[in-house]
């Protein structure tokens, strides 16, 4: 274990807020509200299981940041080096053992909702629910941590995208539709970005410490290249729901709206270094955010206008 970087003297409340990561918790939010668009355009819209499944993502979320900062505190990962945000523990803002408490608390709070989840959604919901907690604690932890062996973008995108989203219709329908799965992607790929310029800004230490993020592997033109990607894919899933039929109409577009600050964003991963990244970080969990939000409300003023 190495020694707190930089200790501060700060309040427990200011402490934990740190841990908990707030800039981060749009990643949670966008899947679940192109999910609730998803079922209102499908008119499957249930208000309990989306503000359910909007809770336990929101918790996971937490899980994970609080885990990502006890783990790489203990791995000697976050040291004086570090160019991101202070971490709690690496700062001797919280213990060791307060974060362990933390985690547990958070998971068990998720482990609340998840019960009501699994009386709406039955065995598939249990399923998704161990999966998503294990997934929280490998990420970071384990014998395999999955961002230290260059699958923490596969599980941003299979978890916080993916099963995010069409977890939340699911809970709202009991069904399943290929429209959720389709709206799923764009929102997999832009949250999938954060943790992009986050492992692009940490390359070095990262690869100081034995982290081997997939930033790490790919290099610094092939993480560019991979945020270009995910940014891409973000603007043509709409365009690709619209030319199959799923939704007729422009409304399904909104969400180009954002192209400008998607290709500023781009820019700013090619020009910019150290710790101006942290701006990058910020503004591409605001840009999934609010991509998001006019996805699932193309989607609801679609089914409005058509009804």
């Amino acid at each position: 274990m190495t020694a707190p970087v930089q200790p501060k003297t700060l309040s427990k409340w200011d402490a934990w807020r740190m841990a908990a990561r707030p800039k981060t918790l749009p990643a949670a939010v966008g899947p679940v509200l192109v999910g609730v668009g998803v079922a209102i355009s499908l008119g499957q819209f249930a208000p309990l299981p989306a503000l359910a499944a909007l809770a336990g993502a929101l918790l996971l979320q937490i899980a994970v940041n609080l885990a990502n900062d006890y783990f790489d505190f203990v791995k000697g990962v976050d040291t004086a080096e570090r160019l991101g945000p202070p971490r709690a523990a690496a700062s001797g803002a919280l213990s060791t053992g307060e974060l362990r408490t933390g985690i547990a608390v958070v998971l068990g709070l998720s482990m609340l909702v998840g019960l009501y989840l699994i009386s709406v959604g039955g065995l598939p919901i249990l399923i998704i629910g161990v999966a998503s907690i294990l997934s929280a604690l490998a990420y970071s932890g384990g014998p395999f941590p999955l961002a230290s062996n260059g699958l923490g973008d596969v599980f941003v995108f299979i978890f916080f995208g993916m099963i995010a989203v069409v977890g939340t219709y699911y809970v709202q329908s009991l069904t399943l539709h290929p429209l959720a799965f389709i709206a799923a992607v764009p929102v997999g790929a832009l949250i999938t970005a954060i943790i992009v310029v986050n492992n692009y800004r940490d390359m070095e230490t990262d690869r100081k410490s034995g982290k081997r993020t997939l930033a790490v592997i790919l290099g610094k033109r092939g993480t560019q290249l991979e945020y270009m990607v995910l940014i891409a894919i973000a603007y043509l899933t709409p365009v690709v729901l619209m030319l199959m039929g799923y939704l007729s109409g422009f409304l399904i577009l909104l969400p180009l709206f954002t192209i400008p600050m998607g290709l500023g964003l781009i820019q700013d991963m090619r020009s910019l270094t150290g710790p101006a990244l942290n701006k990058v970080l910020a503004e591409t969990a605001r840009l999934s955010l609010i991509y998001s939000a006019l996805f699932a409300f193309g989607l609801t003023l679609y089914i409005l206008r058509s009804g």
